[in-house]
């Protein structure tokens, strides 16, 4: 095991950490860590990170539930749209998308730089919402819930995270405050228990059509839930807001690194 792979399993601790931490986030750190850690092309990286994720945030969600904060008739709603999606294109999309896609003027455009460009728009995406400052308000009555704007959205995320490998988190807690009217603690806790089922669903349309390094996939993840634990712990001892802001820049930075080094290597 050479320098390299060894910075890889200890992003996987860290991946676990910031999960435990601010209940969220870390997934983000997982393609790339495989992918320029791990050695692990992208379309194969964005698989064993929905297996990542979605173990993950199982069990993040059974915590929760012991706490009584997950809405399971709301997660479902959401979930059955979404796990259709990710398992359709994990299954059949992902694979029938070609290697080459095209050529601008003599510089060919790859499956795995589209996947890596586009995980790194996601990236943008999320550090942006981890850093605005503006509160929510908080809906608190349950009674008229939007289930058909709920459906639309769980379809969006099942195409984001067939494609990325990405829990969706940042597309799925702000849909449960504004149409489902949960408070932010219910919405975090809710969204977990939608990634895992949607994570493990989409990776389970990746076995028998990849192939699948068992030792390094759970190799890695095991050390990710051993980071969960040490994030949980250290949870109660940290400010979770200045967290979740150095976070934030820390993906913004890596997402401008991952367009400079695909762009760069065109």
């Amino acid at each position: 095991m050479d320098i390299i792979q060894i910075s890889g399993f200890a992003g996987a601790l860290v991946i676990g950490v910031v999960l435990g931490l601010i209940g969220g986030g870390g997934s983000i750190l997982t393609v790339p860590v495989l992918v320029y850690l791990m050695g692990v092309n992208p379309a194969t990286a964005t698989g064993y990170s929905l297996f990542v994720v979605g173990v993950s945030s199982l069990i993040g969600a059974f915590i929760n539930m012991k706490k009584k904060l997950v809405q399971v008739r709301t997660a479902f709603v959401f979930a059955f749209p979404a796990f259709v999606v990710v398992y359709i294109m994990r299954r059949f999309v992902m694979p029938s998308i070609p290697h080459d896609l095209f050529s601008i003027s003599g510089i060919a455009i790859t499956k795995d730089h589209l996947i890596m460009v586009f995980f790194a728009v996601i990236m943008l995406i999320t550090s942006v919402s981890m850093l605005r400052n503006k509160k929510r308000n908080i809906i608190t009555n349950v009674s008229n819930y939007h289930y058909h704007i709920l459906f639309l959205e769980g379809i969006l995320v099942g195409v984001v995270a067939g494609f990325v490998g990405a829990g969706g988190g940042f597309l799925i807690i702000p849909a449960l405050v504004l149409f489902a009217r949960l408070p932010m603690k219910k919405a975090v806790a809710t969204s977990l228990l939608i990634i895992s089922i949607n994570s493990i669903i989409g990776f389970a349309g990746d076995v028998g059509v990849m192939e699948i390094d068992w030792t390094l996939l759970l190799t890695f993840t095991g050390i990710s839930v051993l980071g969960i634990f040490a994030g949980s712990y250290l949870s109660g001892r940290a400010d979770g807001k200045k967290l979740k802001k150095g976070f934030g820049w820390f993906v913004l930075v890596m997402a401008v690194y991952i367009l400079i080094e695909e762009f760069t290597h065109l």
